[in-house]
């Protein structure tokens, strides 16, 4: 069985383990755009700031492993250009050779990710502007980032944006963290966003929010960010704004693609193609509070997903069961964690809601060390069933995202979460954990 991949990384070297593991007859080939195979991308904003020493730390397996050990056919530097689901044949390009190549396959998976968006703003294409969505960018970022570079501006507040912002000013540098919104962090409300704006402040950066980024000027070298309101002087620039899907070569083909070109899967990461399967950043995920697709890029989803293609793609059932939309950010001393769906989505899905909000103590009060957590939860206003929470401290949040996220995911309502045998001892926790102190609230 000849078993071809698209995309090297976390869903698509998932699938080929997988696969491998299961057949013991596969013949798995991968073509990855990049040099690089299995690494952590999540781990790159940590680079910059040297508390992830090396690239060679986020790298899980290298090429040469999966070619020796594993015996995968692991190819760098191939461009998929079309695929032709009738001949079961896809087409690409080596940029190493700029030679063309032809592939058949039995089975295909689809798991070519998805990579940082780049608006066609004047100046884009000027030394000095960066993204970090690959090992080659995150290089290129760390070669520009020299001494001489005292002011950097972030453009975005998500996930990447507030990663990265920690860490420029661990590396001393001044940041500009631009936002097009009312908020940084939009996968959380607006009330509990504002913890993060406080503290982004209090760490020295300045925060830009309401003011959409129309271009970048310098001779050679960005200098200057200009906005619709103002103009801010700069010596580099991030992009954070965001992440699209790597399926351009799929456009015009008999493919179901959504409104933003991710391909739509089934439980079992088939797509609407026999024989082509789809997994990681590039496909869509069912949301089980949203009760239908979504598309949330995470590395715990690819990975998962990846699995149950290869396995599938092997002759063992396997489904995805879904997500609940749990995350969690690092951002200086706070956790910020979240899960299920925030006051905004419940409005726009036409559910009705009721929320609870209170700030905790992490464990008891007279154990050293004890800070405020700031807990926020939704809930069934007919059903009492958990519909999300959102969560940020220094300690702990951590441990109660997750059980909230278990919750979610097996349809408790608020009311369960007072009756959880939950584990106790004064350095841990109180007697009563702060997830059912909210709980006993609502």
């Amino acid at each position: 069985m000849n078993y071809v991949i698209i995309g090297g990384v976390a869903a698509g070297m998932s699938a080929a383990m997988e696969i491998y593991r299961t057949d013991d007859k596969a013949h798995i080939t991968v073509l990855e755009k990049g040099e690089d195979y299995s690494y952590g991308q999540c781990g790159l904003p940590y680079i910059i700031s040297g508390v992830v020493p090396s690239f060679e730390d986020i790298i899980a397996r290298s090429v040469q492993t999966f070619r020796d050990k594993y015996k995968i056919d692991a190819r760098t530097m191939t461009t998929v250009e079309s695929i032709d689901f009738d001949k079961q044949i896809v087409r690409g390009k080596s940029t190493k050779t700029n030679e063309n190549f032809e592939i058949s396959y039995d089975k295909l998976l689809i798991a070519s990710g998805s990579s940082p968006i780049i608006p066609e703003w004047e100046g884009i294409e000027l030394s000095g502007v960066h993204t970090i969505g690959a090992i080659k960018d995150t290089e290129m970022l760390m070669n520009d980032l020299d001494e001489n570079i005292k002011n950097v501006t972030v453009i975005g507040g998500g996930y990447i944006g507030l990663e990265a912002a920690e860490n420029f000013i661990k590396r001393g540098k001044n940041v500009t963290l631009i936002q097009r919104g009312p908020q940084v962090g939009k996968i959380f409300d607006q009330d509990m966003a504002e913890l993060i704006h406080e503290k982004a402040i209090e760490k020295g950066i300045q925060l830009i929010l309401n003011e959409e980024v129309k271009g970048f000027s310098g001779s050679k070298r960005v200098e200057t960010v200009q906005t619709d309101k103002q103009t801010y002087q700069t010596d580099l620039v991030l992009l954070g704004i965001g992440v699209k899907p790597n399926t351009s070569f799929l456009q015009d083909t008999k493919i179901q693609l959504t409104k933003k070109n991710v391909i739509v899967v089934n439980p079992y990461q088939e797509t609407s193609i026999e024989k082509v399967y789809a997994a990681g950043d590039c496909a869509t995920n069912y949301h089980r509070i949203k009760q239908k697709d979504d598309h949330i890029p995470l590395g715990t989803t690819a990975n998962k997903q990846g699995r149950i293609a290869g396995s599938n793609m092997a002759g063992h059932s396997m489904t995805f069961k879904g997500i609940v939309g749990t995350s969690i950010i690092k951002f200086f001393d706070l956790s910020l964690g979240r899960t299920g769906i925030t006051e905004k989505e419940a409005t726009s899905l036409n559910i009705p809601y009721l929320v609870q909000k209170t700030n905790a103590r992490t464990h008891a009060g007279y154990y050293p060390g004890s800070e405020t957590m700031t807990i926020k939860i939704l809930y069934h206003q007919n059903t009492r069933e958990l519909l999300g929470g959102e969560i940020i401290g220094k300690d702990g949040v951590d441990k109660r995202i997750d059980v909230l996220a278990v919750a979610l995911f097996n349809k408790m309502t608020v009311d369960d979460l007072v009756d959880l045998d939950l584990s106790y001892a004064p350095p841990y926790n109180s007697v009563w954990d702060p997830l059912q102190q909210i709980a006993r609230k609502s």
